[in-house]
């Protein structure tokens, strides 16, 4: 289709007209015979949001599941369960532990005895199995990370299982066109999922069941394919378990054999250590190598992630979601170093935005507000020093040119940069178009 797109305003420049043929923004902004025309009031108008790091099936997932989010007592966890729908396995998401304590399959027979139910912690590193959910597995061999007590028995918890766990328990497809119309309404037109386990089966039922251009991080055996770009190898480090120096380098040795950037998991300050050790043993960092969070990131790292050249895909949104946390368990004079961005910024230091939803809000302006911000869910301050300009925030997830002859993944807003940059919400959002097509509009 082709259309035109008047009074807008391409980042923030004065108002023209654009017009958009063959999925492309065309040199010519002139009206030709058959085109649609929208009318921008003066707009401002965006290259497409991408958020950099999520979890697209379990996001998917997390919409049929039992929110726990804010249960902070065994009652009020067990009344949201009993309430749960119909299904082959009730799924409960976001519990936290101020609740009852760490969860295992006793706790969980006494909440729901006569259901199969998969409990995961706020953190996503734990699932928690009752006894039917336990029965579901049948006979085959549990995996390492399946908790045993001093006897050998299986405790139900399994830690960073979920994708052992995905394959063993029977569910339901996914609605991921449903979720792909959601976050189209966020005016997010690229993913890159960040599943560490991402291999050929994620991929065919990823692959063209969204509206959205993916990217897909995973495994070795995740290899290119039709309907997403390949993206880095993911390194999941778990600060609970850390692999040995020389194995971790040995994989990232093994992605330059293949010309595969690389991309770990480092939420905390060992995590970090870790990967950077294995970066040079493997002999240094390379273009398009990420650091994934960077949850912990102290003042004497940024000088060395600065001069590798690294990545650094951060998640604001947990500075809201967690950070009246954060200043209770993270002590006065580290706080600073939580997800860091002005000072990674000034060190030239390129930085991405993701949401780790479902870890996190999906809403990236949510994400962006808190970039610039730095307020809590209390409305607390917190890393004050690491706040960024708004237009700054705004390109942690608005990246890439307005310029003819460039995609036409396109956000057009409601009100100018001034108000658009003063509120940075999603409500703002009028049309969402990928490849010069509307998949969100709103009038």
């Amino acid at each position: 289709m082709s259309l035109l797109l008047r009074n807008v305003c391409p980042w923030g420049a004065p108002p023209v007209d654009l017009r958009i043929a063959g999925g492309t923004i065309a040199a010519e902004a002139t009206f030709q015979a058959g085109d649609d025309v929208i009318d921008g009031r003066g707009g401002l108008l965006l290259p497409g949001l991408h958020d950099h790091h999520l979890h697209i099936l379990a996001l998917a997932a997390r919409r049929a599941s039992v929110d726990l989010a804010g249960a902070l007592d065994e009652g009020t966890v067990r009344a949201r369960l009993a309430a749960a729908p119909a299904g082959i396995c009730v799924r409960g998401v976001d519990y936290d532990e101020r609740a009852a304590g760490l969860p295992d399959a006793a706790m969980l027979d006494r909440w729901l005895p006569a259901r199969p139910l998969r409990l995961a912690d706020r953190t996503g590193a734990l699932r928690v199995l009752n006894s039917a959910a336990m029965a579901l597995l049948g006979d085959r061999p549990l995996p390492a990370g399946a908790e045993r007590d001093a006897g050998g028995r299986p405790t139900g918890r399994f830690w960073r299982e979920d994708h052992w766990l995905a394959q063993a328990l029977p569910q339901a497809l996914p609605d991921l066109a449903g979720l792909g119309a959601e976050l189209a309404a966020f005016g997010l037109t690229a993913l890159t999922d960040a599943g560490a386990h991402n291999g050929p089966s994620e991929a065919a039922l990823l692959s063209g069941a969204l509206p959205q251009r993916l990217t897909l991080m995973g495994s070795e055996a995740l290899e290119p394919g039709a309907g997403y770009r390949l993206g880095a190898l993911k390194l999941l480090i778990d600060e609970r378990d850390l692999p040995p120096l020389d194995a971790l380098a040995a994989r990232i040795a093994g992605a330059r054999a293949v010309d595969r950037p690389v991309a770990a998991h480092c939420v905390t300050e060992a995590e970090l250590a870790l990967y950077l050790a294995a970066l040079d043993m493997a002999g240094g960092a390379r273009a398009g190598d990420r650091i994934e969070h960077g949850g912990m990131i102290p003042a004497a790292f940024i000088g060395e992630i600065a001069r590798a050249g690294l990545i650094v895909a951060t998640n604001p949104a947990f500075i809201h979601d967690r950070g009246d946390r954060y200043r209770v368990t993270v002590e006065p004079d580290r706080r600073d170093d939580l997800y860091r961005a002005a000072s990674l910024h000034g060190a030239g230091i390129e930085l991405l935005g993701g949401s780790d939803a479902p870890y996190a809000a999906v809403d990236p302006w949510l994400a962006l507000r808190t970039a610039r911000d730095r307020r809590t869910a209390s409305g607390a301050l917190l890393g004050e020093g690491e706040r960024l300009p708004a237009l700054l925030a705004l390109r942690l997830f608005a990246r890439g040119s307005l310029s003819p002859g460039q995609p036409a993944d396109l956000v057009l807003c409601e009100g100018g940069p001034a108000d658009v940059l003063a509120d940075l919400d999603a409500a703002r959002v009028r049309l969402t178009m990928i490849d010069g097509f509307p998949v969100h509009r709103r009038d």
